[in-house]
């Protein structure tokens, strides 16, 4: 007698394989650590490194052990950061679209396998950076305890203000780089961190819009979901005006740059507004967010080449 529970089962099994699609292992592990975050977050803090070492005078060939420190341990503690955040969140992240594929979802990475996974990361990062000196590996840890702890555990579950919670961490990034060089921050240094942390909510928030009914089948209080899209709009205006004042403490590299982020931080604030005019949301939120993308790309490569002019 064939056992129809075993093939209904199977059939099931295969089902859920072929909703959940085939992955590499590699897709797996760069989802895991969510590559993109990495990648962004090494732009500045190298942006932040490569600063220091200009205004120091230093020689960047002459400190590529600093390069290499700085690139490689915030490279291992973003991801392990990111790790743990897919741990965690794996109860909620099955009830979006955006995240139901992740291997912690799908259990192609196991939850044991995944907290390793994080704390040797983040281990090995932290010792990378602290071979550049304390004060780069003290604010690694700090970047790490805001996004794991302060973000992750505690306000992005519970309170509307997580987004600007877990925007402490993202600008963490360029002090690592700068401190690799130059422990005492200077002005500069903030200025860095201060882009970055204005950046990220109206970043956020405008993806926050997009995949606002996910946010609520997960339970999540972001803005948009808690406050709704009128209260977004105007908030994502109100940061990218605060934003758009930092830039001129980058008067140092010269008005192109200065000339350049004002530019930039206009359009951001003229997309904005048409926000307030448009009538599907959605897309408005896509531009916005495609636009932040850019806006935050072009400023940090361009702080760069500044340098070299």
């Amino acid at each position: 007698m064939p056992n129809f529970r075993a093939i209904t089962e199977a059939t099931e099994s295969e089902r859920t394989l072929q909703s959940i699609g085939e992955t590499t292992a590699l897709n797996d592990f760069m989802a895991l650590i969510k590559v993109g975050i990495v990648n962004s977050n090494i732009i500045t803090a190298f942006t932040g490194l490569w600063l220091a070492l200009h205004f120091s005078g230093a020689s960047f060939l002459g400190n590529l052990d600093l390069v290499f420190f700085v690139v490689a341990g915030s490279a291992f503690i973003i991801a392990g950061s990111c790790s743990f955040n897919n741990f965690y969140d794996r109860d909620i992240d099955q009830l979006m679209e955006r995240t139901k594929k992740r291997p912690t979802v799908t259990g192609k990475i196991k939850p044991a396998g995944v907290l390793t996974i994080s704390f040797l990361f983040i281990g090995c990062g932290l010792a990378l950076l602290a071979a550049a000196n304390i004060m780069t590996a003290v604010l690694g840890f700090l970047g790490v305890f805001t996004y794991i702890y302060l973000y992750t555990v505690v306000s992005k579950r519970r309170f509307v203000s997580n987004t600007i919670i877990g925007s402490l961490s993202g600008a963490v990034p360029p002090l690592i780089g700068w401190a690799a060089v130059e422990p005492h921050l200077d002005i500069m240094a903030w200025t860095l961190f201060g882009i970055m942390f204005l950046w990220q909510p109206p970043h956020f928030y405008a993806l926050a819009m997009k995949r606002a009914e996910e946010y609520r089948a997960a339970d999540i209080p972001m803005l948009p979901v808690v406050k709704g899209f009128k209260r977004t709009k105007n908030s994502i205006v109100m940061w990218v005006v605060f934003l758009m004042g930092v830039p001129f403490f980058l008067g140092p590299l010269g008005w192109p740059v200065v000339i350049l982020s004002s530019v930039l931080g206009a359009g951001w604030l003229i997309l904005g507004l048409i926000g307030f005019k448009m009538q599907d949301d959605i897309k408005w939120a896509r531009l916005m967010f495609v636009y932040s993308l850019n806006y935050m790309t072009i400023l940090f490569v361009a702080m760069v080449i500044a340098t070299l002019i």
